[in-house]
């Protein structure tokens, strides 16, 4: 938690990194005086306890430095709020933005031609796979090398299998011709073309299981795939979470209509006005990427790149806030568009019972975060049906933008959602609820309970 002062500061510390020394377990540390405020930040990851953060901000860096203060910060693991985790960010946002471009080809050839099932199911599971070296070999080399982790989605060793020589072959074409165009992006392309094993190589950092302790990114490479075959909403989804806390989160929707009004029309009808009036640097009709990171309060949302322009960060960002609207009756819902793992039944009699009248904006999976960060909607619910885990990769990067923008995501007792466990949120109190303002959480929350216990009896 941020403490703030403007004069001396004396409190004291645990023993860590063996800073306290003699009998005494503490120490104190004393700040001179500055205007503006003043920043420290202690880290305590005994294996035996939770991770302390004691962090206050500081403006005195600002305008002052010397290698011994950087050194100390060093020590300390002090970072300002604009610094912590902007390198990850920026790393992040970029892979996000060409994957999302990656996306947009492999689609176009999806529609360019009469296809089968099979070779619609085909381009996606190529899509898919191809998203994911794409993400891992930018987040290896844009963050120096360092021991990139990423929870799978999917089993990572079927794609080196026997049977799948042609997927896999398409997989590393699909992926060289994207990193071809690395530079508009502001990464530098590979040297030589990625062979079969250095695509391996990528997608094999998908090696990580989760859990509360260490750093590790969470990607779901085509969240809505059934919106991605019909070229209606799907999204990139990449987050970022260390020590079972989300610390960051990116999500690239390359159809989000960015005009409210637009969403009550058919995908059809976005496709043909964007072939009558394709985007140009002055005009956003649809297609952005919203990115957060935790402690910020701010989201930020940018269009996606066009054509052969040159991706300059921040992009033409402008920030992301949630809705003021905190009446149930003025406010919009969001209603996903897939059944299979949700019970629509419960949700429609809930939204009835509370008041809500505006036609509802149906949703694709991780949409539904784009929708209320926004301020395009101001309420989610998903209740699971019996036996469903919700996955951490449908889950992470929009809660995070959505809380940092304002709004809020609960379980149904009000409980934050707990990303420590693994592949998937456990311990979930009946349903997931997102909304834009306090008073309509509470709200919901107290319908929730009437509802449950009145249809249990």
């Amino acid at each position: 938690m941020p403490l703030h002062c403007s004069s001396k500061l004396g409190a004291n510390f645990p023993p860590i990194l063996g800073l306290a020394r003699g009998s005494s377990n503490t120490f104190t540390f004393s700040h001179i005086k500055t205007k503006g405020s003043c920043f420290f930040s202690l880290h305590n990851k005994s294996p035996n306890t939770l991770p302390n953060h004691i962090a206050l901000v500081s403006k005195f860096d600002k305008y002052f430095s010397s290698p011994v203060m950087e050194e100390n910060r060093k020590m300390f693991g002090v970072a300002s709020e604009a610094e912590e985790y902007s390198k990850e960010l920026d790393a992040a946002v970029r892979a996000v933005q060409i994957a999302c471009s990656l996306c947009q080809k492999v689609h176009d050839t999806l529609i360019s031609k009469s296809q089968s099932n099979n070779d619609n199911l085909l381009l996606l599971t190529i899509a898919g796979w191809s998203v994911k070296a794409i993400i891992s070999w930018i987040l290896f080399e844009c963050l120096g090398g360092e021991n990139i982790s990423i929870l799978p989605e999917d089993d990572v060793q079927a794609l080196s299998r026997t049977n799948t020589s042609e997927l896999l072959e398409a997989v590393v074409k699909t992926v060289n011709e994207c990193l071809a165009e690395a530079p508009r992006f502001g990464v530098e392309e590979p040297k030589s073309a990625l062979g079969t094993s250095e695509v391996l190589e990528s997608i094999s950092r998908f090696n990580s299981i989760g859990g509360p302790c260490g750093r590790f990114w969470v990607l779901g490479p085509l969240d809505g795939s059934l919106g991605f075959e019909c070229g209606d909403q799907y999204a990139v989804a990449l987050s970022l979470i260390e020590d079972g806390d989300v610390v960051l989160g990116v999500l690239g929707c390359p159809n989000y209509p960015m005009k409210k009004d637009l969403f009550s029309y058919d995908y059809r009808y976005h496709r043909i006005i964007s072939k009558l009036t394709p985007p140009t640097s002055e005009t956003w009709n649809k297609g952005c990427v919203i990115y957060a990171k935790r402690g910020s309060s701010k989201a930020w949302i940018q269009p996606l790149l066009h054509f052969n322009k040159k991706f300059v960060w921040p992009n033409h960002a402008k920030q992301a806030s949630v809705s003021s609207i905190d009446n149930l009756a003025l406010a919009t819902f969001c209603q996903p568009v897939e059944k299979a793992n949700s019970s629509h039944s419960f949700t429609e009699e809930l939204i009835h019972s509370v008041g809500l009248s505006n036609q509802a904006l149906r949703t694709y999976n991780m949409m539904k975060y784009v929708e209320i960060a926004c301020g395009d909607a101001e309420i989610f619910m998903k209740f699971g049906r019996a036996g469903y885990k919700e996955k951490i990769w449908d889950h992470a990067a929009g809660a995070i933008i959505i809380q940092e923008a304002g709004g809020m995501v609960t379980d149904a007792r009000g409980r934050p959602l707990d990303f420590s466990k693994g592949l998937y949120l456990e311990n979930l109190d009946r349903c997931i609820v997102a909304c834009s303002e306090p008073t309509l959480h509470e709200n919901i929350i107290h319908a929730v309970d009437a509802s449950w216990l009145s249809s249990c009896l």
